[in-house]
């Protein structure tokens, strides 16, 4: 039985690793990254160029900026490569340099700030399943305890139990090391806006 007992050790301590490690911000309980959650990117933050007001409401309305936003920001696309696209398109864009230029980072914000949300959107769904997973796997743990101290356990249902918590823990571990990962993806994507926003401006000057 040994090998079970260090088992079901192991699990608690996967499953109390979850509860312990809950969200820094009282506010965002669900939040799973050592990051903190910023919900909304601030325009300011990421531009010093003409107000995107007029042009956050027109971008779409211009087919070749619509196409030039949807690859931009693709992340499949390197970032010096789309810094490179950005110039050209600006080089040949005449007399209408600045009013493209606002139109195209209104596009990029509005984009990578929707697609930012729905990531963090995810990871806390994410978060919410791995606790529902977590309580899962502390019942049957609990059922498989019972069955070892009775004095006359049913080793069928050990051997069951014990295949559904190191099944369980093995997804709730694997899906612990997705969120690890995804959590930088927020990052990756502000870094992308700020760039290719920084790139804009510079050819606006």
């Amino acid at each position: 039985m040994k090998p079970v007992r260090l088992l079901l050790f192991a699990t608690a301590m996967l499953c109390a690793g979850l509860r312990l490690a809950g969200a820094a911000d009282p506010r965002y309980p669900d939040w799973p990254c050592v990051q903190a959650k910023v919900p909304d990117l601030s325009v300011a933050a990421m531009w010093d160029g003409p107000s995107i007001e007029q042009a956050s409401k027109a971008w779409q309305d211009n087919a070749t900026i619509n196409n030039l936003v949807a690859r931009l920001a693709a992340r499949r696309v390197p970032v010096e490569e789309a810094q490179k696209s950005i110039e050209d398109f600006l080089a040949g864009a005449g007399g209408a340099k600045v009013d493209k230029g606002v139109l195209l980072f209104a596009g990029l914000f509005e984009t990578l700030n929707r697609e930012r949300t729905e990531v963090m959107n995810g990871l806390e769904r994410l978060q919410r399943t791995q606790r529902e997973l977590a309580d899962h796997i502390k019942a049957e743990a609990s059922a498989l305890h019972e069955q070892l101290d009775k004095s006359q356990p049913d080793q069928a249902r050990i051997d069951e139990l014990n295949s559904q918590v190191e099944w369980n823990t093995r997804i709730f571990e694997d899906r612990r090391k997705s969120v690890r990962y995804a959590c930088e993806v927020p990052i990756i994507i502000e870094r992308r806006l700020f760039a290719l926003g920084r790139t804009i401006r510079q050819e606006l000057e």
